[in-house]
């Protein structure tokens, strides 16, 4: 499924909201998502995104680690689903979304949270989240970098 698609997808899920084991599951899914798509990038994408592509995969790795594995059946898992990338400053557009939407998401679970564990938990998650919607902005900023600099034919 194009990348775009499955980040849509995302972004509903998490709005949809629920309980918070449930919008942990959705910030988890968004984490893998961007760690798929970083994956992907760093290996079929444009050559100048690739070391930070590399670090994408990382930070939203570290992400999905410190919420733990949500019991998932292979065909909810909307990373295992990404065939396409399509365009690449879209996806990223639509990532850097996602990744924002999931830093609120994890505030709010964080405020109401009930153990200092989740907390603790959620802090570690926003970290992650922020740090993964940086490295998509510098991902733009080179594409737009190499807009300028590549002349129309």
């Amino acid at each position: 499924m194009d990348a775009v698609r499955l980040i849509v997808t995302s972004r509903r899920a998490l709005a949809a909201g629920g309980s918070p084991p449930d919008l942990l599951t959705e910030v988890w899914q968004a984490q893998a998502l961007a760690q798929a798509i970083g994956s992907r990038l760093a290996v079929t994408g444009p050559p100048e995104l690739r070391g930070e592509a590399l670090g994408l995969t990382e930070l939203a790795g570290r992400g999905c680690g410190v919420l733990g594995t949500p019991q998932l059946a292979l065909e909810d898992l909307r990373a295992a689903q990404l065939t396409d990338l399509g365009d690449a400053r879209q996806a990223l557009t639509y990532l850097g979304g996602l990744l924002g939407e999931v830093g609120i998401a994890l505030v709010g679970i964080a405020c109401a949270a009930a153990d200092e564990s989740t907390y603790w938990q959620c802090m570690e998650a926003i970290d992650a989240a922020d740090e993964s919607r940086d490295r998509v902005r510098e991902m733009l900023r080179r594409l737009a970098d190499r807009a300028e600099t590549v002349p129309d034919r």
